[in-house]
């Protein structure tokens, strides 16, 4: 027996499953607007030099006029951002005259900024253009590698100490540090507080991945991984919406963070993984939950028969096998383990790392950032929507493998697009990263379900580590378009299509229990080894025979 079959007992996909599904995704949801903040809250407006301060605009009523005396312009007619006249050149308030050779400087008194979109940012605060703005660039790394070190550090803990424990405090956590970053004024408090806050993205999508599945049985979790994809898309067009009417970074950044000190407070109600507890020799609180889940479906009497021998029964055998402690070297110590692993680290890294490469930085497409934002959550929702329907009629693998060859493909085919056509460059950058995401929310239920539930915190933790080095990689591939314009699309299809051939070594999970113990998954692969030995041989007997019949009708 496995614990899903207690599950279907206690009424399967009831009423439990599907508010605590909800309250674990409406967090997920805000999670994405975290992620891609920075479209928003660190844009870079329309900027030229400030003048010379022993002259003032009041030599003339014409303020474009000044401007001109100022500032140089560039190839387009527009001022240049980065340079001024070391002193006015006035006659270029006379129509039709221009000058050369004038002497130029840097912004020595700053700059002036466009502030009829963006009232502030924290570009315009710190000054981050011009020779600072790698800075800019630097705060969205910082966030990234909080996300890399909470995959690290949380996916290790929830193995250890439960999944509700670490998701409780990455709640606080982001609320916390998420105001601190709104209210303090310097940029390496900024750059601080969001490391904090990118530590519990790891910790938030990964132990509500893991709950949601270990409390729902079989037929619901492909469903069920599927909506933490939704949710994480219509958290995109959340953030659309609220940059749009909150325009100012602080009260925006405020605006995005405090409503998970709501989810912080309502999570305390949240029941640990009974599958978890049960593994840990916590069997009488696992029986306690198992029993409100039991109420909240309408299946009272089953619920009053279950004992800690009862419960305990359906996963007797994983409990006997499960090691006191588990390392991260579990993940490659056995054959069926470590090709999990192998090829999960190359398609979790492949997939951030064109995933991040479409997404960050929605300036560089020359449309309005709010437009583009919603653009590219609102092709999540057909995307997913077919992956949901191959997942569960197709299978995982033939999905996210799917997902990430057209990805690819389109990434690629993206090079040969001419850039005065920017709608079809934009529309096709849309459907490539509509895949991603697709594939990306796929392979975190995929994930899931490879590995047992020994070390499936574990294991998720680690694949999550390769899709942060993804996401730190996708910047420094974007700037080998300096050396040549094809490099960053050639490399973010190529590491796709690539992760989409690593997924086709990895088994078909759909309809199949979930795996206690990684002596359970090793069992799995070696009778699938027999089965397939078996089936080969008894076709080869088959081919044999045909064979021989011809000879013997000769003979």
């Amino acid at each position: 027996m496995a614990f899903t079959d207690l599950l279907d007992r206690l009424g399967g996909v009831g009423r439990f499953q599907l508010i605590y599904t909800g309250l674990l995704l409406l967090p997920c949801s805000l999670l994405a607007c975290h992620n891609f903040l920075q479209n928003f809250t660190a844009a870079v407006p329309r900027h030229h030099c400030q003048g010379p301060a022993n002259h003032t605009a009041a030599a003339t009523n014409d303020s474009g006029a000044w401007l001109r005396a100022v500032v140089p312009l560039d190839r387009l007619g527009d001022p240049e951002p980065c340079r001024r006249f070391k002193e006015p050149q006035w006659a270029l308030l006379s129509p039709n005259t221009s000058v050369r050779g004038a002497a130029t400087e840097g912004c020595r008194d700053g700059w002036v900024y466009d502030r009829s979109v963006f009232p502030s940012t924290i570009v315009m605060e710190w000054d981050l253009v011009c020779e600072a703005r790698p800075l800019r660039d630097l705060a969205q790394s910082i966030y990234m590698a909080g996300v890399l070190v909470g995959a690290i550090v949380f996916g290790g803990l929830a193995d250890r100490l439960g999944r509700k424990g670490p998701l409780v405090w990455s709640y606080l956590q982001l609320a916390v540090s998420g105001a601190a970053t709104a209210y303090f004024g310097s940029f390496g408090a900024y750059c601080v507080f969001r490391f904090l806050m990118g530590m519990t993205f790891s910790s938030i999508i990964l132990n509500s991945l893991s709950l949601v599945v270990e409390w729902m049985p079989t037929r619901g979790r492909t469903v069920a991984g599927v909506l933490l994809g939704y949710s994480f898309t219509l958290g995109q067009l959340i953030l659309a919406g609220v940059a749009y009417v909150i325009r100012p970074w602080r009260w925006l950044q405020f605006a995005v963070s405090v409503p998970f000190l709501i989810f912080f407070l309502y999570s305390w109600w949240l029941p640990e993984s009974s599958r978890w507890l049960l593994l840990h020799g916590k069997s009488q609180l696992a029986v306690e939950n198992l029993r409100k889940v039991a109420v909240m479906n309408g299946r009272m009497e089953e619920g009053e028969r279950l004992t800690k021998e009862v419960v305990s029964s359906y996963i007797q055998s994983e409990i006997a096998s499960v090691c006191p402690s588990n390392s991260v070297l579990d993940l490659f110590r056995t054959p069926a383990i470590r090709k999990i692993t192998c090829c999960l680290m190359v398609v979790w890294f492949s997939n951030s790392l064109a995933y991040y490469g479409l997404a960050i930085d929605l300036q560089k497409f020359g449309l309005s950032v709010y437009l583009v934002q919603v653009l590219f959550g609102v092709i999540d929702i057909p995307a997913m929507l077919v992956a949901t329907t191959t997942m569960i009629y197709l299978g995982r693998r033939a999905t996210v493998a799917s997902f990430l060859l057209l990805a690819g493909l389109m990434v690629i085919a993206n090079m040969f697009v001419p850039e005065d056509m920017q709608a079809l460059r934009v529309a096709q950058a849309a459907l490539g990263k509509g895949c991603l995401a697709s594939s990306f929310i796929c392979v975190y239920l995929f994930t899931g379900e490879l590995y047992p539930t020994e070390i499936r915190q574990m294991g998720m933790g680690f694949a999550s580590v390769s899709a942060r080095f993804g996401g730190l990689t996708a910047p420094l591939v974007t700037t080998l378009g300096e050396f040549s314009t094809i490099l960053p699309p050639l490399g973010f299809g190529a590491t796709s299509i690539l992760a989409g051939l690593a997924v086709c070594f990895l088994a078909e999970t759909r309809n199949a229990p979930l795996v206690e113990t990684i002596e359970a998954m090793e069992r799995r692969v070696r009778q699938g080894l027999r089965k397939e030995d078996a089936e080969e041989k008894t076709e080869e007997i088959s081919l044999r025979q045909l064979g021989a019949s011809p000879l013997k009708e000769t003979i």
